[in-house]
């Protein structure tokens, strides 16, 4: 949800963006939360004015959530990781990742120390267990606050050990977003998968995951997919009694041509060949 009459955008600085109010800059907050009553409660309760921000948009689910993000470009969230058909953990890496100046703080009723310490990892600002008190909200803002006042205002002034440690953020979580990206394309080779159906799934966008996959694997979404689809297909290709046009169809290729273009390109040899190669050992 849009919150109305929003303020005009001011100038943005990678993505860190401000909204006016009356001529004074405001940070832009959102709140992404599945329980209506917690994000009534966080827009109406918190004073947010005290710490220079405004509640600009909120969200019931992760990908309403991301959208937002998208388009109205907080400087901070909170956002409950545990929400319905969302992984939190992804959400959050792929925000991290893509939008790394973006502060985060997550408000969740998910106790697991383990989950909490990997959400740290990968950057989370703070991470509070339902129900928090006001003290502790504030806190959380108040720390958001100073440390984008910290990358931001007075940019020329961050230190060394602040930007490694952003550097480090991001790169833990780009990191956890390709793993998951390739685990996602292991799973899902034989249906019609396309590179936007597996950002969708790791919250970021087509660009920023074809970056990525580049990035850590020297390839691009293509030949990953097609890579694991022939890989399964020489397993296939051991038993005789499957036919090749079947076999390319169960590993993913609508188009025989296709498979056969793709597999010769890979082994140097058709599929026949290297069935023929195979079973000749």
């Amino acid at each position: 949800m849009v919150k109305k009459d929003l303020p005009v955008l001011a100038q943005s600085r990678s993505f860190f963006t401000v909204s006016k109010n009356g001529g004074h800059a405001m940070y832009k907050a959102m709140i992404i939360d599945d329980e209506p009553i917690i994000v009534q409660g966080l827009s109406r309760s918190v004073p947010w004015e005290k710490y220079n921000c405004e509640v600009v948009g909120t969200a019931n689910d992760g990908v309403e959530g991301k959208r937002l993000i998208e388009e109205l470009k907080p400087n901070l969230i909170f956002l409950d990781i545990c929400m319905p058909e969302m992984d939190g953990l992804t959400m959050v890496a792929g925000l991290k990742s893509e939008f790394p100046d973006l502060e985060v703080s997550i408000l969740t009723g998910f106790r697991d120390f383990d989950y909490a310490q990997k959400a740290i990892r990968l950057g989370v600002t703070r991470f509070m267990l339902k129900p928090s008190n006001m003290e502790e909200l504030e806190e959380a803002i108040q720390t958001m606050t100073d440390n984008l006042k910290a990358k931001h205002i007075d940019a020329g002034e961050q230190s060394v050990m602040e930007e490694e440690q952003a550097e480090e953020h991001e790169s833990i979580a780009s990191s956890f977003i390709v793993k998951n990206a390739l685990q996602y394309i292991e799973e899902n080779y034989t249906q019609k998968l396309k590179l936007a159906d597996v950002a969708e799934k790791a919250y970021v966008s087509q660009w920023h995951l074809s970056k990525l996959l580049n990035r850590h694997t020297g390839q691009n979404f293509s030949e990953i997919l097609n890579n694991v689809r022939i890989e399964k297909a020489k397993e296939l290709l051991k038993d005789p009694s499957l036919r090749i046009g079947d076999i390319a169809e169960s590993v993913g290729f609508m188009d025989m041509a296709h498979f056969s273009r793709v597999f010769k390109k890979q082994m140097g040899i058709s599929a026949n060949e290297y069935r023929n190669t195979v079973l000749g050992k």
